[in-house]
């Protein structure tokens, strides 16, 4: 068949769709791309550091908090330990997508991470101390989400997911600060 009798739908640009078939070795970065990448992966990889300082302050609160009254808070943060983390690997998964190196460099990791590390040891400050980091978290989030706007709609979705945990997490530490305060 030959190619003007191809019937393409109004909009579609059939050159930068074949285009696309060309550079594989950018992976899923194709000459379509609208964002900054370099922006976007250094506002994912402060993102991943932010990510990974709260698994170490939810984990570190987990094993410190004792009690068998606080079973329930114990589970609590174990479980947004291991949110935390997923999140911090669709992050790294997304960088690798734009063709960035997802930074885990222990050494700058509090300077790069929106979020605090704490170390409290009673019960109520560790569970406002999270409160904060994810409240802090949540406006990270939506800044980046404002600064990408629409030129990165897979960089913008996965960061709306998160924010969504984020808003729960940030849920559950007010009502645990509200029942035990």
């Amino acid at each position: 068949m030959a190619e003007s009798n191809i019937s393409h739908p109004a909009g579609i640009d059939v050159e930068a769709i074949r285009a696309a078939a060309r550079n594989l070795e950018d992976g899923p970065v194709t000459a379509g791309y609208q964002g900054d990448r370099v922006a976007v992966i250094k506002m994912l990889n402060d993102a991943l550091a932010t990510e990974l300082v709260c698994v170490m302050r939810y984990k570190r609160h987990y094993y410190t908090v004792s009690g068998r009254e606080n079973a329930g808070i114990k589970a609590e943060f174990l479980e947004h330990a291991q949110e935390e983390q997923e999140h911090a690997d669709w992050l790294a998964e997304r960088i690798v997508q734009l063709n960035g190196d997802p930074d885990f460099n222990p050494a700058t990791l509090l300077a790069r991470s929106h979020a605090e590390y704490d170390a409290s040891e009673d019960v109520q400050s560790m569970v406002r101390a999270n409160l904060i980091a994810e409240r802090v978290a949540i406006e990270s989030y939506r800044q980046m989400i404002a600064q990408i706007g629409e030129s990165d709609p897979t960089s913008r979705q996965l960061l709306i997911k998160i924010m969504a945990v984020e808003e729960e997490h940030a849920d559950d530490m007010r009502d645990l600060l509200d029942a035990h305060g």
